[in-house]
């Protein structure tokens, strides 16, 4: 198996006749090198013109290994031999070298710069020290013509053909190479940062490869070197990331979005989010104020897919602007830091098909834009939000959540807050500093902006919607029921609901045996009419949920820890006003005429889910020092939940 290795160029500030006056000095030993024990010349030539100066060197290298090792396999040190060949004329400096050592076992032919940033930064400051600053360049010398005559004959295995490489890869170090291998030292500092000779040879063979491979437009060595550190500078991963996300860009035109992206008006005044100066590193600094947004409202105005776009252009926003930054200040600002302000974040906020969407754009983003967030500033973090935490956690990358600092309640304030990372005149004004932020602040969508029901049935961007919820009418006499079976006695079962049209009263109820014949998965429905009308509440099934009054436009949300097996029914039936009489078990006739007389029904969106007890209760240990699970989380949640019941039923809206 070959294995290649590209190492980059470094082009120094240094004149190349300097450079090279350098490179001489690390031998025959080098101190700061300490696997490098010693050198000795084997051959060295010259051309007629002293323009080709060829050396082949043995150069011991000490075996990087436990002693049992070293004495297991009979060697203290390697050999290599290395073939320079330096070419003052054209200014280039090209090395190979092979092993002696293990030559029956394993070859290794190297075609490769032979250099090191600090050495030979060493050497050049000692050569400046020492006065030598200056070295003319190479001028051919008059040579007699006997004396070339005298000197030609077969060609010299020293000469400059003969030592130079065959390899691909170029030369290692010239006065001017191609811009794909190049990398000059004020470049790196000024827009890449630190990078060790590994580092720099992952972004050299990956940015050759793309331009291969990718012909036209590559990403710049920023962009490429975000996919490297997200996977630790392993070059086939980092590859296989990056592939993936170029081939996303191009289908979704994401190269123009900033100038073909216009988010709707309404976005632009209920989506609380926006940019606000720069931390105290330089980085820009996004705020958003998650708990004054309706999310709820703002997918079902503009839908998931134009939400998605907006993160999107947030985060090509970002990456302009730490360019700007980058420009600005002369050193690398590859990433940007969020403020992300909780207050008032609630159940609401957990409304399950919102959570789903959240963890699509954190993945899309994850894929698509790793290493650009430097630093998330999670303040004001309410009791609900390691409910929150625990269900996004899992898909963020380790590497993105180190990057986390939460605080809880007014601890951002003092010392180890806010302060540590933002300038005090930044700190916005609704967290108590001097600066007047412009960010929207939210509030409730009007219900009269949603999207119709027609509207999210054919819309592509409500796709999720007809997978997601189910419509269902409820008449007079006629209510809508759905079958959930339990088989274990602790799961929880979770619902939430619009209400369209109407007031209903919904209600759940356990029976033991099945409503209609047929044996079911766990957690599948059967819905409609269920409950026979010969059963008896309290023999044949029992209530578990006191009945909730729910009006028209109102938003449910709640959950109920199962405490036995069997089968529980969510009930839905039309709110009887005050005086007349409620009809909870209709019989077939009262249906029938129900579905045919014109009278009002109402109308309802409805989803909910099954989970087990492990997977849900897990995640509100935090909360469960509440009678009712949510009961101190929202006004509605004390009068509708059943504290006998673990459960409860939350009015979000």
């Amino acid at each position: 198996m070959v294995q290649r290795y590209q190492s980059p160029v470094r082009v120094y500030k240094y004149p190349f006749e300097l450079v090279m006056a350098a490179y001489e000095k690390r031998f025959p030993t080098c101190p700061q090198i300490p696997v490098f024990l010693g050198s000795e010349v084997l051959r060295e030539s010259r051309s007629p013109d002293g323009a080709v100066h060829v050396v082949e060197r043995s150069c011991r290298l000490r075996v990087d290994a436990p002693r049992l090792l070293r004495k297991i396999a009979g060697v203290e040190h390697v050999v290599f031999v290395q073939t320079n060949v330096l070419n003052w004329k054209e200014r280039t400096l090209l090395i190979e070298a092979h092993n002696e050592t293990f030559a029956n076992r394993v070859v290794v032919n190297e075609h490769c710069s032979y250099t090191g940033k600090e050495v030979i930064e060493h050497y050049l400051n000692e050569l400046i020290s020492q006065g030598t600053s200056h070295i003319p360049r190479w001028t051919p010398a008059p040579v007699r013509e006997e004396d070339a005559r005298n000197q030609a004959g077969p060609r010299d295995p020293g000469s400059l053909e003969a030592h130079r490489p065959s390899s691909a890869l170029g030369p290692a170090l010239e006065a001017v190479s191609m811009d794909g291998d190049k990398l000059d030292a004020d470049y790196i500092e000024r827009c890449l940062g630190h990078l060790t000779p590994m580092q720099e040879s992952c972004l050299i063979q990956l940015r050759h490869w793309l331009q291969e491979t990718h012909k036209g437009k590559i990403p710049k060595d920023e962009h490429i070197l975000r996919f490297l550190r997200a996977r630790d500078f392993h070059l086939d991963k980092a590859r296989e990331m990056l592939c993936q996300s170029l081939s996303w860009r191009k289908q979704h035109q994401v190269d123009l979005l900033l100038q073909t992206w216009q988010p709707p008006a309404l976005l632009e005044e209920f989506y609380a989010g926006g940019w606000h100066y720069q931390d105290i590193d330089g980085r820009p600094l996004y705020i958003l104020r998650l708990g004054q947004m309706d999310t709820k409202g703002l997918m079902k105005a503009v839908g998931e897919e134009v939400l998605l776009r907006h993160v999107l252009s947030v985060n090509e926003e970002g990456q302009k602007r730490c360019e700007g930054s980058t420009r600005q200040l002369g050193r690398p600002i590859s990433s940007w830091t969020c403020l992300l302000d909780l207050e008032g974040l609630n159940m609401r906020h957990l409304w399950r098909p919102g959570v789903k969407a959240l963890l699509r754009m954190i993945e899309v983003v994850e894929d698509n834009y790793p290493e650009t967030l430097g630093r998330l500033l999670i303040v004001r973090a309410p009791r609900v939000f390691p409910v929150l935490w625990t269900l996004i956690s899992p898909f963020i990358n380790e590497n993105t959540r180190r990057k986390f600092l939460i605080y809880s309640g007014s601890n951002y304030q003092g010392p180890g807050g806010l302060v540590d990372y933002l300038d005090r005149e930044v700190i916005p004004d609704f967290l108590g500093g001097e600066s007047v932020c412009n960010v929207p602040e939210g509030g409730l969508v009007p219900k009269s902006l949603y999207m119709t029901e027609e509207e999210q049935e054919h819309s592509d961007q409500l796709w999720q919607w007809s997978e997601t919820y189910h419509s269902a009418s409820v008449l007079r006499g006629a209510p809508h029921e759905v079958a959930v079976e339990i088989l274990e006695g602790e799961s929880v079962i979770t619902w939430d609901f619009d209400i369209l049209r109407g007031d209903v009263v919904f209600s759940l109820y356990h029976a033991k045996k099945v409503p209609r014949p047929g044996a079911r998965e766990p957690g599948t429905r059967a819905s409609g009419q269920l409950i026979d009308k010969g059963w008896v509440l309290g023999r044949d099934y029992s209530r578990v949920e006191a009945p909730l009054v729910c009006r028209e436009g109102e938003s449910i949300q709640g959950s109920h820890v199962t405490r036995w097996p069997g089968v529980y029914l969510l009930q839905w039936q039309m709110h009887s006003p005050p005086g007349s009489v409620a009809c909870s078990l209709p019989g077939v006739d009262d249906v029938l005429t129900a579905l045919h007389s014109p009278g009002p029904k109402c109308k309802l969106l409805y989803y909910y889910e099954v989970l087990a007890s492990e997977d849900f209760r897990g995640s509100m240990s935090s909360l469960e020092s509440c009678t009712s699970g949510f009961s101190q989380l929202s006004a509605a949640t004390s009068s509708s939940s059943s504290g006998q019941s673990h459960s409860s039923s939350l009015v979000s809206r």
